[in-house]
């Protein structure tokens, strides 16, 4: 959500950012809507003063018996009234319609990230890693044999439609592996605080963390109103709504491993083999809760968080910055970490981390108190995929494969699979 004031102090800086995604101008619309609030405003109050003076005198000309003067001012008193009611009314309008102008813009890029178009011309920041050199040609996921032993897109299509999978045997126990040692690594070494959220959430939430209301058709909502959650970046960082927090409490950092829903909407054709791209998903979040001063180098920790994680499995990877025209709505600055999928022959998308600064907690009034003293001021919000499970197990699966179909595994992963580290071609680990 965007600050009026800031837009009233500076409409050509607003349009130039705005610009800067590839958007149009906007601050002459917005702000001849909030000066015909303002002014209903103001002239509801200059009403509502002549009401109380009237209403004042009122009493003075029952009192000297003055029928006709007190006859003039009741009739005065109610017209005011219902004048001071309309205008109100048409101020409330007024406001409601600019908070929803307001709410449908994108979030101001910073100003170190890279302007371009779409994807292409995103910034690459670093690479780790050197992508294994194969003796025989590598299979994408779904196509090594031990792992089709044990993904099933057919029977998960007669239960549910396309873009769904039912995993079974080793490969349901590396994907369950993965998200513990994730969740364990961000306990244990990277000190954020486990929780346990809803995945179905209420308009309020949806719409404090920037989903709603322009992007409602990206999620699925039940018949009595609740929204499955896209990522726990909703519940995570919907947990300090209406909060004022005490500076020295901060940061909050916190991570969940939940199921995740998603339409994807626009999608069509994009990823149709095999589970790169699923309705339902699980995913381990990371959100981070800041004081301003500190959110950029919060980031980069975030980043480097879920960096460590493909080191430690040993996936190649490389980190771009995203440019102005393929950021998110809600986000300052993105950073994306790509996972080398050797079946592709390209790295694809496996976390995003970004920073939101003020965005999300002006929509839902997050705040903290200065040790200092002063007024209480907007968090900063941050939030990181950390990892995205089943992306993980496609790269954990095609960087592992051998000629034979069997795929060895990370060594990290061993204690949380019995101490096996090989999965076999009937789809057992061993």
């Amino acid at each position: 959500m965007h600050d009026i004031r800031a837009i009233r102090e500076n409409p050509a800086a607003f349009d130039a950012a705005l610009a800067r995604r590839g958007d149009a101008p906007m601050s002459s619309e917005l702000l001849a809507v909030d000066e015909a609030r303002r002014a209903k405003i103001l002239a509801a109050e200059t009403a509502q003063a002549e009401q109380n003076k009237a209403s004042k005198e009122v009493g003075a000309a029952k009192g000297r018996g003055d029928e006709d003067e007190f006859q003039r001012l009741r009739a005065l008193v109610a017209d005011k009234k219902a004048e001071v009611a309309a205008m109100q009314g048409e101020a409330k309008e007024l406001d409601a319609r600019l908070t929803d102008m307001l709410a449908r813009i994108a979030n101001m890029p910073a100003e170190d990230v890279p302007e371009g178009a779409d994807e292409n011309d995103n910034v690459e920041v670093t690479r780790w890693g050197t992508p294994r050199t194969f003796d025989f040609a590598p299979k994408e996921h779904y196509e090594i044999a031990s792992v089709a032993a044990a993904m099933d897109f057919e029977t998960a299509a007669k239960t549910s439609g396309s873009r769904f999978v039912n995993l079974s045997k080793g490969v349901a126990r590396i994907h369950r592996a993965l998200a513990q040692f994730m969740i364990d690594t961000h306990v244990d070494e990277n000190g954020l605080t486990e929780m346990q959220t809803p995945v179905l959430v209420r308009d309020e939430a949806m719409y404090g963390t920037d989903k709603l209301p322009k992007f409602g058709e990206d999620s699925y909502q039940t018949t009595n109103g609740w929204w499955l959650i896209p990522t726990s970046e909703v519940t995570l960082t919907y947990s300090v709504a209406g909060d004022i927090l005490d500076e020295g409490n901060l940061p909050i950092r916190m991570t969940a491993h939940t199921v995740c829903f998603r339409s994807e909407a626009g999608s069509a054709g994009k990823d149709t083999a095999g589970m790169l791209r699923q309705h339902q998903f699980e995913k381990v979040e990371m959100v981070s809760v800041t004081h301003p001063d500190a959110s950029d180098d919060e980031q980069k920790r975030m980043l480097r968080c879920a960096e460590g994680l493909l080191e430690a499995l040993g996936i190649p990877y490389r980190t771009v910055v995203l440019c102005t025209g393929d950021m998110g709505f809600g986000a300052r600055r993105t950073f994306d970490i790509e996972a080398w999928l050797p079946g592709q022959d390209a790295y694809r998308e496996i976390s995003s981390v970004s920073t939101t600064g003020d965005f999300q907690a002006r929509r839902m009034n997050a705040r903290f108190r200065p040790e200092g003293g002063g007024k209480p001021a907007f968090v900063h919000t941050l939030n990181g995929s950390g990892l995205a499970v089943g992306r993980c197990l496609i790269a954990v699966l095609e960087n592992g494969q051998n000629a034979d179909g069997t795929v060895t595994l990370p060594d990290v992963l061993a204690p949380y699979l019995g101490g096996k580290t090989t999965l076999g071609l009937d789809g057992t680990l061993s």
